[in-house]
Formats: C-alpha cells, sequence, structure tokens
C-alpha cells in the first residue's frame, strides 16, 4: 500500500510517499481501507515533534509512530477474531488517538496511507447521509466542539456564547452547535475568514487582530476557547457571572496556567474555569444527529491526495485554513 511516512520531526518536506507492507489486523482490530482523512493540531504538533515533552512517549530524536494521521473514514476490508460489531463492507469512522480500553487519548497514527487497523471500540458506524469526508472531518473536531459546549447538558437557549478560533474545525462546528442550542454566538477569527463564520450563524464577529474580546467590556456565559493565548485573569474578566470558560487549545504555556490555577479561582467564585481534557469519540452521537437532521455540517475546506500531503501541511500550518483539510488516497473530485 501507499503511506506517508515521517522518520524525523520538522517541516512538510520531511513527509514522503512509499509503498509499505499492508497493515494485519489483531484479534480486536477492524482493517479500514481508507476513504478519507484530516489534518488536526494534534498531527501538526507530532509532525514538529513540538512540545518537546510529548517526545517522552513520541520518540525523543526520531518519531516512533512514522505514519501521521489520527482522523479516518473508510470501509471495513477484514476484522480480527475477536469483533463482533463491524464485518467486511462496513462504513466506519474514528479517531486513532483513541485508546482500546480506555478515554485517555495515545496518539496511533495511520491515517495518512491507504489501509490502516484500528480497534474495534475506537470505530463508529458512518451513517449513510455523511459522505467520508464529512465523517474524516468530525472525530477530533467534533468531539471537542461537543465537550467544550458541556454536551446536551451544557449551553442553553438564551445563552451568550463566545467562540475563539471559530474558523477552524473545531471552531467552526462549535459556532453552529452553540446556534442549533438556541445561543447568541460570537466568534472571534482572523478578518479574513469573518465572512465564513457569519455564514455559519454566528450573530457577532471580531477580528481578533484588531479587537481583544478580553477587553472590549462585554460578558459572554460561555467561552470555548479554542486557540488559547489570552491570560486566565483576563478571560476570567470576559465571563458573566456563573459564567464556564473551557480551553480546548493554544499556547501550552497558557494551557498549564489553566490546569493549575483554573480549579482554585473556581473554588472561590461563580465562575468556573477550566481545561477540556479530551475524551475521544465523546458526544459524536449527538453531533451525528444534529447532522443527520441537517442543522449543521462540517466546513471542508479543501482535499489533498497523498501525492500532495506537504501541500496539504503546508497550508494548514500557515493557518490558513477554513475548517478542515481533508486527505483522501486518491485524486480529489
Amino acid at each position: 500500500m501507499r503511506a506517508v511516512l515521517f522518520q524525523n520531526y520538522g517541516s512538510a518536506d520531511v513527509l514522503e510517499l512509499r509503498e509499505v507492507d499492508n497493515p494485519v489486523p489483531a484479534d480486536d482490530d477492524v482493517l479500514i481501507r481508507i476513504h478519507a482523512a484530516s489534518i488536526n493540531e494534534w498531527d501538526w504538533s507530532m509532525l514538529r515533534g513540538v512540545p518537546f515533552v510529548n517526545r517522552v512517549s513520541a520518540g525523543l530524536f526520531r518519531p516512533k509512530k512514522l505514519i501521521l494521521g489520527a482522523d479516518v473514514a473508510g470501509m471495513v476490508e477484514a476484522v480480527g477474531t475477536n469483533v463482533k460489531r463491524f464485518r467486511p463492507g462496513d462504513q466506519v469512522f474514528g479517531d486513532l488517538c483513541a485508546k482500546s480500553g480506555s478515554r485517555i487519548p495515545e496518539y496511533r497514527g495511520g491515517a495518512f496511507a491507504e489501509f490502516v487497523c484500528a480497534p474495534e471500540d475506537t470505530l463508529m458506524r458512518k451513517p449513510a447521509a455523511v459522505t467520508f469526508e464529512q465523517a474524516a472531518a468530525l472525530p477530533q473536531a467534533g468531539a471537542l466542539a461537543v465537550q467544550g459546549l458541556g454536551g446536551r447538558d451544557g449551553v442553553q437557549a438564551g445563552m451568550k456564547v463566545l467562540v475563539n478560533g471559530a474558523s477552524g474545525g473545531t471552531g467552526t462546528l462549535a459556532v453552529q452547535i452553540a446556534k442549533t442550542l438556541g445561543a447568541e454566538v460570537t466568534g472571534v477569527c482572523r478578518g479574513a475568514k469573518m465572512d465564513l463564520v457569519r455564514s455559519l450563524g454566528a450573530d457577532h464577529v471580531l477580528d481578533y487582530q484588531r479587537e481583544d474580546f478580553t477587553r472590549t467590556g462585554a460578558r459572554y456565559d460561555w467561552i470555548v476557547d479554542v486557540m488559547g493565548f489570552h491570560s486566565l485573569f483576563d478571560c476570567r474578566r470576559a465571563l458573566a457571572r456563573n459564567g464556564r470558560y473551557r480551553m480546548l487549545g493554544g499556547a501550552s504555556g497558557r494551557v498549564m496556567q489553566t490546569m493549575l490555577l483554573g480549579p482554585l479561582l473556581s473554588r472561590f467564585s461563580s465562575k468556573q474555569m477550566g481545561v477540556v481534557m479530551y475524551k475521544p469519540m465523546v458526544g459524536l452521537d449527538f453531533l451525528l444527529e444534529l447532522i443527520e437532521a441537517d442543522r449543521l455540517g462540517p466546513v471542508i475546506d479543501r482535499q489533498y491526495p497523498l501525492t500532495e500531503i506537504a501541500d496539504a501541511f503546508r497550508y494548514y500550518g500557515d493557518g490558513n485554513a477554513r475548517g478542515k483539510v481533508v486527505i483522501i488516497p486518491g485524486t480529489p473530485d
């Protein structure tokens, strides 16, 4: 099979398309013929080997996992002897960061190829109304968006919700979910992407290069911070009484600050602040219900074949993507 390998940390230039042996499913595994995959921040960070602390498990000087890619969608080719939920011909999607038997993420990789093996319990059946490309855009971005908004019982109608980083894969879904739940939504993004965020239903859109949402005087009941670069104390100022601040990602120093100080500040205030500890695939059943009801959908910016994956990573890394960048083994339509 063809697969994109990276044997050294670095830029997109280290990615190589090669012929490798097809994977063989273990007893609990499903062998998937990949129809689509997508790039996530986790893939981009793994490629560059940052933050450095991640190399403790990923490989100190050279990566242990030679094929990147976590979000995957495709057709079941074969199953291990212990697999009960799937059979050849089933259409599935999932997150290869999911760890069998645990909700603690573990980067497995392997999606930027023509075939991959995945544990049965890290996959879901793909609805017929959802394309492979759409399904590949959902696992990490969708689960993070749902978890950041508190799931079915989090954001309520009438709340004022702010999504910082509203134009990426997670942010575009978070804006749509919050609107579907009846919230008044403010999206924060780069000026060139403001029209996209408005088209998704945002009531207000801020250009972060011109306005700092923590200093406008506005107060929000719920803040989903996809790209956390503001001080925790600045974000606290933007919360209304009984507000919720949920960090999904951002600068490692800010993430650490929120992990350490968020619970302490929350203990002595009605404002609750913290980091969302990502749970693979959790919340996607709720998201699929909304998609199948035609109430929202993933935003796919561009599709690239495996032969152009270096260009796809450059495009993603430059911050140009609006929504998701999808990788497919064949030639994009």
